[in-house]
């Protein structure tokens, strides 16, 4: 066999795979409304740009752990939300997050642990590198996020002692926040389980509170993050890790195998990225917010019903609604039948570890231009429904669409 076996039955990324079928139907003339893909869609911020267009000529590389420039810029940023003692030898500059937990997966030895719902990226990752995984259940109730119940069932099951769980909060795809992290730093502490926070929309939570569970677990959680979300500049490629101090072995061998796969990150991205890890771009994230949890609140007013089961969003750009009818039997048969008849995509919830029978999937409510919306935006008004009519008219038609077709069926 020419492919090695924990690679054959691997496809390419759900939400890449939705963003790339959402522009071959718009090009061949059909109306997509675009809320499987999750990007941002606000401009970069402009001296972050010019910052990027003035050292185009770089051409040098990097360190292969980042520039230091960067990297002590990175850890003050992180100290001052969380209050912890970062450095700069504590952080590695990646292309972009997915790449820099793709490294983790790699470099660590033991059992990844995956809450129900978790980014669709985590378990191909965790497959690749050949660890062993478990779920762990989730309740609506508590925002999907796993409990001292929840977790201390599966490590019944687990005798390796290396343990890693992926948290994510605002979650991907729900958009809700973890509030009980207190409960899993204490499990975890107990049970010497690391944490890998992934904190890429963590800028974006709407009560504007940036909290991890590193300020409970600070010697056991290691924190992702990056430029994509908060920033806008997905494309660009910057992410980052930061390592406690006892994880000091792992971060030296994810640096090893930087060197051996990527080499660095391009010049010009970093020395942008030190702008935006050192000035001040609270006023853009603001804004930003204002307008996310403006629409959030718009998509989950008008499909909550008696049909559809739905968390109000808390931050990020994702809500996952799930119709509450037996019509399907599984939740891509549905996704599938909805963008057949009405044009909207999505993706389902098997993409995110839901048994297929559970009629749930992910809603990016993106699909407006962000640059636009910004330029009306203040910090003062508030946003009402008539500003998304007119900001966000895709937005409004795709819920239209998905309400009307919830009643029908």
């Amino acid at each position: 066999m020419l492919l090695k076996k924990n690679i054959s039955h691997l496809n390419t990324s759900a939400t890449l795979a939705i963003n790339e079928k959402s522009k071959q139907l718009i090009a061949a003339g059909k109306k997509i409304v675009k809320f499987g893909f999750g990007q941002s869609p606000f401009p970069i911020p402009k001296t972050i740009v010019n910052t990027l267009k003035d050292n185009a000529s770089r051409k040098e590389y990097a360190p292969m752990q980042g520039l230091l420039d960067l990297r002590k810029s990175i850890a003050t940023d992180l100290n001052k939300k969380l209050k912890l003692n970062f450095d700069s030898e504590d952080i590695i500059v990646t292309p972009g997050s997915k790449e820099a937990m793709f490294l983790l997966h790699l470099a660590f030895n033991g059992v990844i642990l995956l809450p129900i719902s978790s980014w669709v990226s985590y378990l191909p990752q965790a497959k690749i590198a050949l660890n062993k995984f478990h779920w762990i259940d989730t309740a609506r109730e508590d925002n999907w996020f796993p409990n001292k119940g929840s977790i201390n069932k599966v490590l019944k099951k687990i005798k390796n002692k290396n343990k890693l769980m992926i948290l994510n909060s605002p979650n991907n795809p729900s958009g809700n926040l973890c509030k009980n992290f207190k409960e899993i730093a204490e499990i975890a502490k107990k049970n010497k389980i690391i944490i890998l926070s992934d904190e890429i929309y963590t800028e974006l939570s709407f009560d504007n509170n940036y909290e991890s569970i590193s300020q409970l677990y600070p010697e056991g959680t290691i924190i992702s993050s990056g430029l994509s979300k908060w920033c806008g500049a997905g494309g660009w490629r910057l992410g980052f890790l930061a390592f406690p101090k006892k994880l000091k072995e792992l971060k030296d061998k994810i640096v090893v195998l930087g060197s051996e796969t990527y080499s660095a990150v391009n010049t010009p991205t970093q020395l942008a990225a030190i702008d935006a890890y050192s000035n001040d771009y609270d006023e853009y994230k603001i804004k930003t917010k204002k307008i996310l949890k403006a629409v959030g609140e718009y998509v989950y007013n008008k499909l909550k019903s008696n049909r559809v089961n739905i968390n109000k969003p808390e931050g990020g750009f994702y809500l996952m609604p799930e119709f509450l009818s037996k019509k399907f039997k599984s939740s891509i048969k549905m996704c599938n039948k909805i963008l057949d008849e009405t044009g909207v995509a999505l993706l389902p919830g098997t993409e995110f570890g839901f048994k297929e029978s559970k009629l749930i999937f992910r809603l990016s409510f993106t699909d407006f231009d962000g640059d636009k919306f910004l330029g009306q935006a203040s910090n003062d008004n508030n946003i009402n429904e008539a500003d998304i009519e007119e900001y966000a008219p895709n937005v409004v038609l795709g819920v239209k669409l998905l309400a009307d077709w919830f009643k029908k069926n």
